[in-house]
């Protein structure tokens, strides 16, 4: 593949033979950005882990000390409507929401929460939602009867992870615009989560590889404690 020169030139700062530390990623990847919009800040991973096994599927969600930087428009299907209004949701309703979605093809959404007596009513879309990962699941937090707590994660930054059946996995973590400390903050976060999440039949090394990147940007390969 034919790289432009911004590229060529971030990616002479990047030294293809080491694996920097988290402190070092963290600073090298705001340095490497090769656009003029506040970029996103993206670690990948690729995982000693068969995403058919069903004892082997690493999935779950963090609140990140700092956030992603992205706002997320939160759709609510509860009968808790207030509360819902208050914890800061974009859209609430019950299942006249579901009927908009399907008679409208309304999409203006990023993530649906529910509390658990409308899964009834969502499980009417599920093929539509399904396709588009918007399906609430209690496994991500977005089915609870804590309405209030569920969107005030996905507002304070709750990012979920998942392998992919190639046994990759990518997740935005921050923007270019954030300091390196507070991307290396949520980096460690990450990091964390993805070790508690290590599957007990997995043996030798969980993670195989390790990249941070911006969009645009070159992969530079980091390493931490306990992969």
């Amino acid at each position: 593949m034919k790289r432009g020169k911004k590229y060529q030139e971030a990616a002479k700062k990047v030294d293809a033979t080491k694996l920097y530390s988290i402190e070092e990623v963290s600073k090298l990847v705001k340095e490497t950005s090769t656009v003029k919009f506040d970029a996103t800040v993206e670690a990948s991973f690729n995982l000693n882990v068969d995403p058919k096994a069903a004892d082997q599927q690493v999935r779950g969600t963090l609140v990140l000390p700092h956030g992603n930087g992205k706002t997320k428009k939160v759709l609510a299907i509860t009968d808790k409507v207030e509360e819902a209004k208050e914890a800061g949701a974009d859209f609430v309703g019950g299942k006249e929401m579901i009927e908009k979605i399907l008679k409208e093809n309304w999409f203006e959404f990023d993530v649906i929460v529910a509390t658990p007596n409308m899964m009834g009513e969502i499980g009417k879309a599920a093929r539509t939602l399904g396709p588009k990962g918007l399906m609430p699941n209690p496994k991500t937090g977005t089915v609870s009867m804590d309405i209030a707590k569920a969107i005030k994660d996905i507002k304070a930054g709750k990012v979920e992870y998942r392998v992919d059946k190639e046994a990759n996995m990518h997740v935005s973590i921050a923007r270019v615009s954030f300091d390196d400390k507070k991307i290396a903050d949520n980096l460690k976060a990450l990091c964390e989560a993805l070790i508690k999440a290590r599957p007990a039949s997995v043996k030798g090394t969980y993670i195989k590889n390790a990249v941070l990147h911006t969009t645009m940007g070159p992969a530079i390969h980091f390493t931490f404690e306990g992969r």
